[in-house]
């Protein structure tokens, strides 16, 4: 299989199921940027942090392509002529939400009661964290966004969100176990 297709070429590209949309299409514009956050949790993995973690970030980074994929199928290409479902693959549930909530309990657990708005940084990995957090809710408003044109499946945007959380808390967690303070943001007043 070639890498390039030249099909590109005049700015379309195709969905799954054969449709091809211009490159800015909502869709192309969605899953892009799961993808581009998929790219940024994988940096965050290839950090020195624990194993439990890189072995949670895997299981996210595969579902973010599930995700992806589900998303490059529009609800008419979604069962074949056949009746059969054209993702022959196990797509983002309740389940893997719940799983994200768990994630997010176990290391909530650890962490010290939040008091003041956390500003991002204070040691690289952490910034990792803050950056793909802030993807993922660029890719949850751009679902939004297509779901307002197009019913996209609710479970795509419920995952997407926990997501974001799951970020913030890991950035939390990382700051701990790197042992660095965590910024407060503390208004100056007038």
């Amino acid at each position: 299989m070639k890498i390039y297709t030249k099909t590109g070429d005049t700015g379309t590209t195709a969905l799954y199921g054969g449709t091809r949309v211009m490159k800015y299409n909502s869709r192309i514009e969605s899953y892009g940027t799961v993808d581009e956050l998929n790219s940024y949790i994988g940096l965050i993995k290839d950090q020195k942090i624990d194993i439990s973690i890189k072995k949670s970030l895997l299981i996210i980074q595969n579902e973010l392509f599930t995700l992806g994929s589900m998303l490059a199928t529009p609800a008419e290409k979604e069962t074949l002529k056949n009746g059969k479902e054209r993702l022959n693959i196990i797509k983002i549930d309740e389940s893997s939400i719940h799983n994200l909530e768990n994630e997010i309990d176990k290391m909530d657990e650890e962490l010290p009661q939040m008091t003041h708005f956390i500003l991002p940084g204070g040691h690289q990995t952490v910034s990792f964290c803050h950056l793909a957090r802030c993807v993922c809710r660029r890719a949850e408003r751009l679902v939004v966004e297509l779901n307002d044109q197009e019913a996209i499946d609710k479970n795509i945007l419920k995952y997407l969100n926990r997501l974001s959380d799951y970020l913030f808390t890991l950035a939390r967690k990382l700051s701990q176990d790197l042992m660095v303070n965590e910024i407060k943001w503390i208004p100056e007043k007038k």
